[in-house]
């Protein structure tokens, strides 16, 4: 769901059953003031959080491999712990990323054994990881 916690958030988180929440932010203090509020509305509705993830994470410049972290550090590793959730994984920002989504060719597909795939698939396993085993 888009950030914040609105009516409307709050109506699917009540009428629609959900197994488990991720959040996602930038490590930017202003993004993580919504993270914030969306884990707590999930917990206030009794819906697990399975973690958070850290989006844009790192900057890597495609020229000379230097990091930069625009968004800030650890942002989002501060409030998991102020929460006592876990961190499921971090995205990075790159170029590719953007470049094989907007193809139709997410970097999973287009460049599987690329660092950046290797974060989401790593994330994913994550979170099959964290959900409940479904009744037999």
């Amino acid at each position: 769901m888009p950030p914040g916690t609105g009516d409307v958030q709050l109506s699917v988180s009540q009428n629609i059953p959900i197994t488990g929440a991720v959040i996602i932010s930038t490590p930017q203090d202003v993004a993580l003031l919504d993270a914030r509020k969306g884990a707590e509305m999930f917990r206030k509705v009794h819906v697990p959080v399975l973690g958070l993830i850290q989006n844009m994470s790192v900057f890597q410049c495609p020229k000379c491999k230097h990091e930069t972290h625009i968004f800030g550090a650890d942002g989002v590793r501060d409030l998991a712990e102020t929460l006592g959730l876990d961190i499921l994984g971090d995205i990075p920002l790159h170029v590719n990323i953007r470049e094989t989504c907007d193809s139709g060719q997410p970097v999973v597909i287009s460049q599987p054994q690329s660092d950046a795939a290797k974060a989401y698939l790593k994330i994913a396993k994550e979170i099959v990881r964290r959900l409940p085993v479904p009744p037999a």
